[in-house]
């Protein structure tokens, strides 16, 4: 069964956030990384990069294939995880503690609207693994 913790915001495109103020820290689901089985690499953005909600935040390559990892929130990224770029296995381990992604300043907290809580999350991923 997917793991997805109560009090994240999820895109549709498997991200998470959890926001605190008006900095959000930015991740893959579960869900995405049951998806795409091993990760072997990551590339995100350096701190001081401007994001786009929607828009390619970066890139996640598993054994299985490469895709673009979408930003759930828009703003400044803060903070890079330098760990998970050293260790991407740590998505499949730990996809919402050790292998957040990045920290963004938020440059509107009204974009969260535009997420799912955990409950209407629980029901799309059920949806879209057909289960």
């Amino acid at each position: 069964m997917t793991e997805i913790p109560a009090g994240l915001y999820f895109s549709k495109s498997h991200e998470w956030a959890k926001v605190d103020g008006d900095v959000a820290t930015l991740g893959v689901s579960d869900f995405a990384q049951n998806e795409l089985g091993d990760i072997t690499y990551l590339e995100l953005p350096e701190p001081g990069t401007t994001i786009t909600q929607g828009e390619p935040l970066g890139v996640i390559e598993s054994v299985k294939a490469a895709s673009d990892i979408y930003t759930a929130l828009s703003g400044e990224v803060l903070e890079t995880n330098q760990d998970v770029v050293d260790s991407p296995e740590l998505v499949n381990s730990s996809p919402y503690d050790k292998a957040w992604l990045v920290k963004v300043r938020l440059s509107d907290t009204s974009e969260v609207n535009n997420l799912m809580d955990s409950e209407k999350y629980t029901a799309y991923a059920a949806e879209q693994s057909g289960h």
